[in-house]
């Protein structure tokens, strides 16, 4: 065990780190979809979109019928688009998901040695970085495209304590093309380097373009691509209809949000948050947090529980500002490595849920043969009906659906293929109407059973002669 600290040392460390680290979030992810653990929103969703982008059609997910830049105005989409032309797979998502956790690591170590800590401190802080529990928990959970962002937040970061302009406004524009919402983060992150960090250059080139592009991004092209107006709106329906209007009410009608901000339901909330790095946890080192006001305030204000987790992705852009504020606490107040790393590695055993791979993720597994036996079967890109667990193993067409309550309503002739399993209904439906549409699929001379085993079902419409 002499190499050990050897090792620790050694400058082969954060190579090996980067690697160690891509190869557990890939494997865990890949192993998550195969168990048939995925979903429809949001990996079939992305998957579907960037399938469309790559074919060089428009990308409206059929089952979210409007253009994908209607939705987040995510253009990093069409870039992504680039890896499904040389490799069309889901697991190209799952690639890129997990190579961006693992590249972090990078610019987090850097950002460390440039605030004056040593090999063995740098090292503890990018293990530190990856034990935060919202790494491996949004890992698992599906893909999305702001985790691109993480690691160009760390860079930016790097590069404007670095006097690298060129850079530093790269990773600007990359993080904007991630989602609409991150131009908040880039804003708050310009008062910051302007306020606290005396980098007014960087500082103002950050507030321009977050400015300007959340006043593009909803004021012209979510609105062109989805006239009705984004999802996001509805969380905060007890402020107003629209985005104008909340702001509005925000700040002329404080009444309205000042009870559900000051609640014991967010103070927990900020608890999770913080006590994973509670090692680096300074009121001296506060500054950084400026840069997550927007963050904390739409998750704290949000009727959307899932907003105050860390098993979703809202809580992301705060981490790279969490970061900077225990390093400079670690810089300053000497904090042992050894210290560093219990901690994390406790919160990591806490809060992530590796647990789930011993429990829920195998509710489904006694399917697996029989399901993947009849997905094998749907043999062209014409369109399918099914559950939200299987659209991401078939999101590669122009038109795909799944049994949501929500939309009782399913015109059965607009399918080539159904695929049900009324045992095991998926998310947004239930045994009952998935029982039901398989009554209607059955009565419905169109269509014959070409696979039946346990309670999976696949029916084909039949040619036109």
């Amino acid at each position: 065990m002499q190499w050990i600290p050897r090792f620790w040392k050694s400058e082969n460390f954060l190579r090996s780190l980067v690697i160690s680290s891509f190869v557990v979030f890939f494997a865990v992810s890949v192993i998550r979809h195969l168990l048939l653990q995925s979903n429809a929103l949001d990996l079939g969703y992305f998957d579907q979109a960037v399938y469309l982008i790559s074919q060089g059609k428009t990308p409206i997910v059929s089952f979210r019928p409007y253009h994908v830049l209607g939705d987040h105005a995510a253009w990093i989409l069409y870039l992504i688009a680039g890896v499904y032309q040389i490799f069309p797979s889901v697991y190209g998502l799952f690639a890129i998901q997990s190579g961006m956790f693992a590249i972090a690591t990078i610019p987090v170590w850097y950002l460390a040695h440039q605030a004056g800590l040593d090999r063995q401190k740098s090292n503890a802080i990018a293990v530190a970085y990856l034990l935060y529990p919202l790494v491996f928990n949004l890992s698992l959970f599906d893909f999305h495209p702001e985790v691109i962002a993480l690691p160009l937040f760390f860079a930016a970061i790097w590069a404007a304590r670095s006097n690298r302009i060129g850079w530093f406004t790269l990773c600007m524009v990359l993080i904007l093309g991630c989602r609409a919402s991150l131009a908040l983060s880039i804003s708050a992150m310009g008062v910051w380097l302007i306020g606290f960090e005396g980098r007014k250059k960087s500082g103002a080139i950050a507030l321009i373009l977050g400015v300007s592009w959340f006043a593009i991004a909803t004021g012209v092209i979510i609105p062109h691509f989805r006239p009705a107006g984004a999802d996001f709106v509805m969380r905060y329906s007890y402020l107003g209809a629209s985005i104008g209007e909340i702001v509005q009410n925000l700040g002329l009608k404080p009444w309205l949000w000042v009870r559900r901000l000051f609640s014991i339901e967010n103070l927990l909330y900020l608890v999770l948050v913080l006590a994973p790095i509670g090692w680096g946890v300074s009121l001296r080192h506060f500054a950084p947090l400026v840069a997550t006001i927007p963050v904390f305030a739409m998750n704290l204000l949000s009727e959307f529980a899932n907003q105050r987790d860390l098993v979703n992705q809202y809580a992301l852009p705060i981490l790279p500002f969490l970061m900077v504020m225990a390093i400079s606490t670690v810089a300053t107040q000497r904090r042992r490595s050894r210290l560093i790393l219990v901690w994390s590695l406790i919160g990591f055993l806490a809060l992530a849920k590796f647990g789930y791979f011993g429990s829920r993720y195998l509710d489904r597994v006694s399917i697996l043969s029989e399901t993947y036996a009849a997905i094998a079967q749907i043999t062209t890109k014409e369109p399918v009906l099914t559950t939200s667990y299987l659209v991401p193993h078939l999101a590669h067409r122009t038109a795909i659906d799944y049994l949501k309550l929500s939309e009782p309503a399913t015109n059965l002739n607009d399918f080539k293929y159904v695929l049900l399993n009324p045992a095991f209904p998926g998310w947004a439906s239930s045994s009952q109407f998935a029982q039901q549409i398989l009554s209607q699929v059955q009565a419905n001379p169109d269509f014959e059973l070409r696979y039946q085993r346990s309670s999976v079902y696949l029916f084909v419409k039949r040619s036109v002669a």
